[in-house]
């Protein structure tokens, strides 16, 4: 009886086998994909990594760095904000410099009763040497009007000194250059920047206080080819180009705006400074108008390819 068990269990043991063997052989159905991949709508296209930025005539986005470095002790804006130009920013303690400029201002007043004063002496000396010159030494005379023009070079240099120290206390209050949108503010009430900017305590490297562009309108993407691409380029009035946003079946088209002729290591999306780069790319600028119910933000990689104008579409 013992035996007949043993045989039966090792039957069933090696038909489950067969059977886990036979499941495990059966190939798995893909699942799709999630998004359709960005492909080339040109027969003839080049393709290029892209970043989305704001539109800006010259440079990139807004770096904002203050002057001067000092504390931050209020923040006047908030990220997503359209600011005009002129508009506050954030404001530094200015603690310090404003005892400075008082100070420079009371020189100004000690400096012109000086001068004041020593200019009355002298009135009255000249009156008198002009009365009767053996009531004043000419050497005196002279000693006195010697002391009026110092006191008066004097007043004018603390008066210099005052506006300087003015200009400079308006430096701890940063304002805005320029209409825009804030993209980021990297600080915080309470934290220390220097013209250096801010220190990440993430990326343990410095970045702007804060940055700007301009958000209403049209947004552009810096495009970078690949220099074994460049010959490939089209004549810019001939370049056509088209943007796919990764992760989705959005494709936008792009209107070129320039080139920028100058060909760089290609470190721009990785930031990998210090690591050996051995390829270079050259910076191509397009715009597009944002669309409805897309959401797309400035520092967003994208998929674009460059074609030209009138090509036939791959098929």
């Amino acid at each position: 009886m013992r035996n007949k068990l043993l045989i039966g269990f090792a039957i069933l043991g090696i038909l489950l086998a067969i059977g886990s063997a036979y499941i495990s052989g059966i190939p798995a159905k893909p699942q799709p994909p999630a998004f359709k991949p960005a492909s080339n709508p040109y027969a003839k296209g080049i393709y290029a990594n892209g970043i989305i930025e704001t539109v800006q005539t010259s440079g990139e986005n807004i770096n904002v760095y203050p002057e001067v470095p000092g504390t931050v002790v209020k923040i006047s804006v908030t990220e997503g904000e359209h600011v005009k130009a002129g508009t506050p920013l954030f404001i530094l303690d200015d603690s310090v410099q404003r005892s400075t400029t008082a100070s420079a201002k009371a020189q100004i007043d000690v400096a012109k009763a000086t001068y004041t004063s020593l200019k009355a002496q002298y009135s009255k000396q000249k009156a008198s040497w002009a009365l009767d010159p053996r009531s004043v030494s000419k050497d005196a005379l002279d000693t006195a009007e010697n002391a009026v023009k110092g006191a008066k070079a004097n007043l004018e240099l603390t008066q210099k000194q005052y506006e300087a120290a003015s200009a400079l206390l308006g430096r701890y209050a940063v304002k805005a250059l320029s209409d825009g949108t804030v993209l980021s503010i990297n600080t915080a009430v309470g934290s220390y920047i220097s013209s250096q900017g801010v220190y990440s305590t993430y990326t343990q490297v410095f970045q702007p206080v804060m940055v700007l562009g301009n958000m209403k309108g049209d947004l552009a993407v810096r495009c970078y080819i690949d220099e074994i691409l460049i010959n490939r380029i089209p004549a810019p009035s001939e370049i056509e180009a088209r943007m796919t946003i990764q992760g989705t079946d959005v494709n936008i088209p792009l209107k070129f705006v320039r080139i920028q002729p100058n060909v760089t290591p290609k470190i721009e999306l990785s930031s990998q400074r210090t690591e050996r780069v051995d390829v270079r790319v050259l910076p191509v600028i397009f715009s597009f108008e944002k669309q409805k119910g897309v959401s797309i933000y400035p520092g967003q990689l994208v998929d674009v390819y460059i074609g030209e104008k009138n090509s036939t579409p791959k098929k």
